[in-house]
């Protein structure tokens, strides 16, 4: 069994967190916290297919220049090669899943 208490954790951007669930090459799914006014650097993935789905607080993803606000409960798909990126511009931590399929290891474009 994991959880978010055992799973490996690693520290990310500016001040984030991710917990790793499963990490398998067909599939992972990362547990993140975000910070209030945090965000992570636009990039696409060539491969990979993500779904991100809030737990808590307000997450605004940009998709191919579309901003979307996901609550909690709320998710949204990010397929292959879709420029996207995630902040949190709210005043309180955001938690939420990324779940890949494949795996994003060696398959992330940043965008500057």
């Amino acid at each position: 069994m994991v959880s978010k208490e055992n799973a490996d954790h690693y520290n990310w951007g500016e001040q984030c967190d991710g917990w790793t669930l499963m990490q398998r090459q067909d599939l992972s799914v990362i547990h993140e916290r975000m910070p209030a006014h945090t965000q992570e650097i636009r990039h696409y993935h060539a491969q990979a297919r993500q779904f991100f789905f809030v737990l808590s607080g307000t997450l605004c993803m940009e998709l191919e220049g579309e901003h979307h606000l996901l609550t909690t409960h709320q998710g949204l798909e990010i397929p292959p090669q879709a420029r996207h990126q995630a902040r949190n511009e709210s005043e309180r931590d955001v938690e939420f899943l990324v779940i890949s399929h494949p795996t994003t290891r060696g398959d992330r474009t940043d965008l500057r």
